[in-house]
């Protein structure tokens, strides 16, 4: 594999001290770096937020999408493991939270001791729904996305712009709905999972599965809300991840 350039993939947007510990954050299908500039905001300078850039959006926009899981987790994995030398943890939200277990797996069967994972937003790796979203016509794929509220309305209603978004988009949905869960060792980090009661995309029963893939820690939290509870809980979310990195 191509060596992978760090400054690619890895966006800082606040700084931070010197001891900080450092949370990777993996965006959700179509989601970019960006999504993470508030959590940075409220973390920094206490915590090291690196925000990581899929290819094939925004500045990355002409580059090859990345179109399984396992591709993009070899190379954010390659990319994140120098930064181990500081306590290291991971945040994936729905897409983001399968790279992020994969990453992991990664990292730990290379002997890198993660801190911490945060799952939001996503069912346990083994629980398939069998969906293939991804498969649908440009209008399907725009309405799925809408009844998530996790994009802002007026993008599909610009025609350039919906050009634009909506291969990075598809490319991401087929990576989230093709992925298979390669039964292997679990991991030994601790592990939250965090959801909305209402997501369509992922029961409290599906969040709470992901307690039998780490043989650390497990913790569920749910808040009221959808597939982006976290927009509307943002305080709580960022409380429930200062927990869990004590300093």
């Amino acid at each position: 594999m191509q060596a992978v350039d760090p400054d690619l993939w890895i966006r800082r947007f606040h700084p931070a001290g010197p001891a900080s510990a450092r949370l990777v954050c993996l965006p959700h299908a179509g989601g970019a770096a960006s999504y993470y500039f508030p959590l940075s905001r409220a973390l920094s300078p206490g915590v090291e937020v690196l925000a990581i850039q899929y290819p094939g959006r925004q500045e990355r926009q002409l580059e090859r999408r990345r179109e399984t899981v396992a591709e993009l987790a070899d190379e954010i994995t390659e990319v994140i493991r120098p930064l181990a030398d500081q306590p290291l943890y991971l945040f994936g939200h729905s897409l983001g939270a399968t790279v992020a277990f994969e990453v992991a797996r990664r990292l730990e069967g290379a002997d890198v001791k993660l801190a911490r994972m945060f799952v939001s937003a996503r069912r346990a790796p083994g629980l398939n729904r069998n969906q293939r979203v991804y498969e649908r016509s440009d209008q399907e794929l725009i309405k799925q996305i809408r009844s998530l509220t996790g994009t802002a309305p007026d993008v599909f209603d610009d025609p350039e712009m919906t050009a634009m978004v909506l291969p990075a988009i598809r490319s991401d949905y087929k990576a989230a709905e093709t992925y298979v869960y390669a039964p292997g060792p679990k991991l030994t980090c601790p592990v939250t999972a965090l959801v909305g009661d209402t997501d369509p995309m992922v029961s409290a029963e599906e969040a709470v599965a992901w307690s039998e893939y780490t043989d650390g820690t497990f913790e569920l939290r749910i808040w009221p809300g959808g597939h982006f509870y976290l927009e509307t809980h943002a305080a709580d979310v960022v409380s429930t991840i200062s927990a869990g990195m004590p300093a």
